[in-house]
């Protein structure tokens, strides 16, 4: 590298350290250690490395850049306000204020340049991986011979914490399997954790670790700019597996009395200890000082990046009138745009009864791989039980990018960050699934693709106790309560074949995440789900059994209790007493309706109110109101066959029955 651009990218480096020592000190919150002791590395990977258009963020062939470790957002904040991107200095004094672009931890949905919500630790090299393994799967649908659409690459920055975690672990592994030639995961390997010094919790070889999962492995000291340059260039032009680059470096660097220790983490430095790092820097007393030199290098960088997208645009354009039938295929994967008659085509799939509403799904599933080429699934291992497979596609394996089927292997956690990151390659609609109690596992990443609005769609599926003899540590009880506790996650448990292809559709149309709740035992068609998407679930609750008179009792369920609440009111119809029966497959969704539709279906004098669902009562007392009666589970399940679960813990007409005249 000559001396010359060793100069701009020194003096970038030292800005960085400027406006993230200054952004946290006048916020009174937040990490200063990482942005200061990886400032070389911004300005080299703005300055230099990544290959993007500042000026169209989402140019879908651009290299990607994930902090995996997001404490150290204003890292990534300094170098997206000098690269030309849509943050302000105003932006960058506002950090971590009320509804500003640059929160405490990056967030993909509102910040332009943030390629995925990082925070909690390691999730965001599970996102990265799946933007990786989403490149190469778009690379080997649409990359041709004589042109190539995506050869992009995915960076990630990780520290001490984003390696330690499970998640990460979870992660590299499958990536290392795959053999991934488009991550480049960068190890902040300064030695320092928010409590203390590394060696105090940690002394495994991260090296052979990685080695041991299939990557190639380099070391760098942070501050070697002629290393730097040396290594990105051999990874950007002979990559062949994931590369982990170990990179050392002192946190805080430029601190004179806090540098290389943990205090420099995860607090301002202080204002007299601010003044003393600009001295030590020899940096203007001037806060937020920027030298107008630095805007005119980034400049220059963001007309090379427009000129290399321009070329892409134009390689697109013959790309397109060459391959016509692909083209139409990327249109549809870009746009997410659902076939105008995808709805009759998924009512007239058909279906035996009873069915198992996880049989039902994959049938679904079968039409829409044909429907939807942005549809991409996968499972933790158990597609053969959670019905995830779609049949006519191949999977996915090493050296092999052109299926549509994942097999994620026994990890949960990094299978549902990556479908994030699948989902924010902006072309790919990913599915995945694992039974509903294993959810637990995937909970974090699932509340992180709801707080980024992503569109991933989760199949859980042995919803109850109803499972049967594998016993309580497999039968969901509490779990679809705290699903439905995340905000943004739609949360959908369909009654019967009819409600399963609706919920699909209902999990297509929404630009968020979706959980389908489905069931291992077979369920009967239950009468009144037969009506249209925008009469019954696209409500999320309706009348599916209607009173003769003045209810005396009305019945709210969901999922595999809804067929045995239509049994329990024809029961007391026997009696002369009068029922309405409401199926409520999404709360979310019904919560959406306006406010004269939800009293038609759950307000005024509806007698005595009860509702079946075998899980938890938490929240049903919503609709039920405290007078209510829950049938429901407060207990762990037991193992034994389902009909003998469903005499013991009361999931029966009879049993019901009894609590109701008590």
């Amino acid at each position: 590298m000559d001396a010359e651009l060793k100069k701009h990218l020194s003096k970038i480096a030292n800005t960085i350290r400027e406006l993230s020592m200054e952004a946290v000190q006048k916020a009174n919150s937040g990490h200063p250690g990482l942005p200061m002791g990886c400032a070389e590395f911004g300005a080299y990977l703005y300055g230099c490395l990544l290959r993007h258009n500042p000026k169209d963020a989402k140019w879908l062939n651009r290299d990607r850049f994930v902090l995996s470790a997001g404490h150290g957002s204003m890292l990534l904040y300094s170098c997206l306000h000098l690269a030309g991107f849509k943050m302000s200095m105003d932006d960058i004094k506002q950090f971590r204020q009320l509804c500003s672009i640059t929160p405490g931890h990056p967030e993909f949905h509102i910040t332009e340049g943030v390629e995925a919500t990082t925070g909690p630790l390691g999730q965001g090299v599970a996102n990265a991986i799946g933007q990786a393994l989403g490149l190469k799967l778009l690379g080997a649908k649409f990359n041709t011979d004589n042109f190539t659409l995506f050869n992009s690459k995915v960076y990630c920055l990780a520290g001490d914490g984003c390696i330690m975690e499970g998640v990460s672990a979870e992660a590299s592994s499958l990536a290392g399997h795959l053999g991934l030639d488009n991550i480049v995961l960068i190890y902040d390997a300064n030695k320092v954790t928010l409590d203390g010094f590394l060696k105090e919790c940690c002394s495994e070889d991260t090296k052979m670790r990685y080695r041991s999962y299939g990557w190639d492995v380099y070391d760098l000291d942070g501050y070697d700019f002629d290393k730097m340059e040396q290594i990105f260039t051999e990874i950007r032009d002979h990559q062949k597996r994931p590369c982990l680059v170990m990179m050392t470096t002192v946190i805080g660097k430029g601190s004179p009395n806090k540098a290389g220790t943990h205090k420099v983490h995860g607090s301002p430095l202080g204002a007299e200890e601010v003044e003393a790092t600009k001295k030590a820097l020899s940096l203007p007393e001037e806060d937020f000082f920027v030298a107008p030199p630095i805007y005119d290098f980034f400049a220059e960088k963001a007309k090379k990046g427009a000129e290399l997208e321009a070329a892409w645009q134009s390689l697109f354009k013959k790309w397109s009138e060459t391959h016509p039938e692909l083209a139409r295929d990327f249109n549809k994967m870009v746009s997410k745009e659902l076939p105008a008659d995808l709805e009759e085509k998924l009512r007239k799939i058909e279906m035996k009864s009873p069915l198992a509403s996880r049989t039902s799904s994959q049938l679904v599933l079968d039409v829409l791989g044909l429907e939807l080429p942005q549809l991409y699934g996968g499972s933790a291992d158990l597609s053969g039980s959670d019905m995830t497979m779609m049949k006519k596609f191949p999977i996915v394996s090493p050296g092999h990018f052109e299926g549509r089927n994942i097999k994620y292997g026994v990890r949960e956690f990094a299978m549902a960050a990556a479908a994030t990151g699948l989902s924010q390659t902006q072309m790919i609609t990913p599915y995945i699934g694992t039974f509903l109690t294993f959810s637990d596992y995937m909970r974090n990443a699932i509340r992180l693709a709801a707080l980024s609005k992503v569109p991933v769609i989760y199949q859980f599926t042995h919803d109850s106790i109803f499972l049967g003899e594998d016993g309580p540590t497999h039968q969901p009880i509490e779990h679809l309560a705290a699903l439905r506790a995340i905000p943004n996650l739609h949360v959908i448990r369909p009654a019967d074949n009819a409600e399963v292809k609706m919920a699909w559709l209902a999990a297509l149309k929404y630009p968020g995440p979706t959980a389908l709740i489905l069931s291992r035992q077979s369920l009967p068609d239950v009468p009144g789900t037969h009506v249209s998407y925008a009469e019954g679930m696209g409500r999320g609750a309706y009348i599916i059994r209607k009173e003769k008179k003045q209810p005396d009792f009305t019945l709210f369920a969901t999922g595999s209790e809804v067929a045995l609440a239509i049994d329990v009111a024809t029961a007391l119809e026997k009696q002369g007493k009068s029922v309405r029966v409401v199926s409520m497959p999404c709360w979310e969704l019904f919560w959406k309706q306006d406010e004269a539709y939800r009293e038609s279906v759950v307000g005024g004098n509806l007698g005595k109110r009860v509702s079946i669902e075998a899980g938890v009562s938490f929240g049903w007392h919503q609709w039920i109101g405290h007078e209510g009666i829950a049938i429901s589970m407060e207990t762990f399940g037991e193992s034994a066959p389902q009909a003998e679960l469903a005499s013991e813990f009361g999931f029966t007409v009879d049993a019901i029955l009894a609590k109701l005249r008590r």
